[in-house]
């Protein structure tokens, strides 16, 4: 099987695991792969991530032209901007998964650290999660605020809509909006409660550890 086609059926078995335990609902979200020619494949507008089918994926050549499948999602511009700044970036998920948004509208959260280091796992799958300023879907201010943030974090949560989150490969960006959307919930349950996150001595050591950025 050719890369492309085996790079449709991943997006595709992803998106059905994303839209099945109910991590994105009718057809919000959508996930896109860098492919080893330069080009992109990512999941068409309007569609549910729950019965995607390969044939009808949105491919991109090297160039971002359109030449192939359905017409792309509107939040196309989401993704590009990630890749745009991150040459690691293999593979970006966008999400409007309950929990982290439930976060994004929330009043006093630090808009350049937004959860807690609660466990290992985050700081080792997310780490530092900035807040990108609302704007309308669709709105190119939004691609400008995400490139702004994307050369220090591969995850950004965007403000009253949802997380978008690179990976070194799709997998990876799998694990870690499913880490992140996790730790949104954990965050929320302990809401009223006194919090003891990793220290800043220990979440040092996660990144020296792990090598992590």
């Amino acid at each position: 099987m050719s890369e492309i086609n085996r790079t449709r059926d991943e997006i595709c078995r992803v998106g059905a695991s994303l839209f099945d335990r109910g991590l994105t609902a009718g057809s919000s979200g959508n996930i896109s792969v860098r492919l080893s020619d330069g080009g992109w494949l990512m999941t068409p507008t309007n569609a549910s991530m729950g019965a995607l089918e390969p044939t009808r994926l949105s491919l991109f050549d090297a160039t971002g032209r359109l030449v192939s499948g359905d017409k792309p999602t509107k939040e196309a511009f989401l993704h590009f901007s990630m890749y745009g700044e991150r040459a690691d970036a293999a593979a970006v998920v966008h999400l409007h998964s309950s929990y982290a948004t439930a976060v994004s509208v929330l009043r006093d959260i630090d808009p350049d650290d937004v959860l807690p280091a609660l466990t290992a796992y985050y700081v080792m799958r997310v780490g530092r999660l900035p807040l990108v300023p609302y704007f309308a879907p669709g709105d190119l201010d939004l691609a400008h605020a995400v490139k702004a943030l994307a050369s220090k974090h591969h995850a950004v949560l965007l403000a009253n809509h949802g997380p978008v989150v690179a990976g070194t490969s799709l997998a990876n960006a799998q694990y870690a909006t499913e880490e992140l959307e996790e730790t949104a919930k954990l965050f929320l349950m302990l809401q009223n409660h006194a919090l003891r996150p990793l220290t800043p001595e220990q979440v040092a050591d996660l990144r020296a550890r792990f090598s992590l950025s």
